[in-house]
């Protein structure tokens, strides 16, 4: 089996928190391995491109508000079964569900402050990977 690639955004909770290194040791720690990397403001024409699917939903205000409070840091992770694995570490979206010793159940507080987002397959994390970067800025 070949190495996947998938995306993941350190939310504005995971970095108000000081918790990003953490969070990074974890994947390293699990055999994933950090192709690229970079923080940046998401700018509400990127909220809306990204979380599409959502736009409709009375609660999108609060995703765009949250989201849009401050830089987020970017990765793309690489490693076997990727998708799911990063998935798996961080445990439900919910983090009051999420059981301990996940991402999320350790240090996620709530479904919005979650630490985290995540590709939920291969071609969102293709699709996601292709948002947010160029091809010569990752590396591997």
């Amino acid at each position: 089996m070949s190495a996947e690639k998938t995306l993941v955004i350190l939310k504005p909770d995971c970095l108000n928190q000081g918790v990003a290194g953490t969070v990074l040791e974890r994947f390293e720690r699990a055999g994933f391995e950090i192709i690229a990397c970079k923080m940046m403001r998401l700018t509400t024409a990127l909220l809306r491109d990204h979380y599409a699917h959502l736009t409709t939903m009375p609660f999108f205000p609060e995703i765009e508000r949250f989201m849009g409070s401050r830089s987020v840091m970017i990765v793309i992770l690489r490693g076997e079964k990727a998708v799911d694995r990063v998935r798996e570490l961080l445990g439900p979206t919910d983090s009051a569900k999420a059981p301990k010793g996940t991402i999320r159940g350790d240090l996620g507080t709530d479904k919005m402050a979650n630490i985290c987002h995540a590709s939920d397959s291969t071609a969102a994390a293709a699709a996601e990977i292709q948002r947010f970067f160029r091809a010569d800025e990752i590396f591997g």
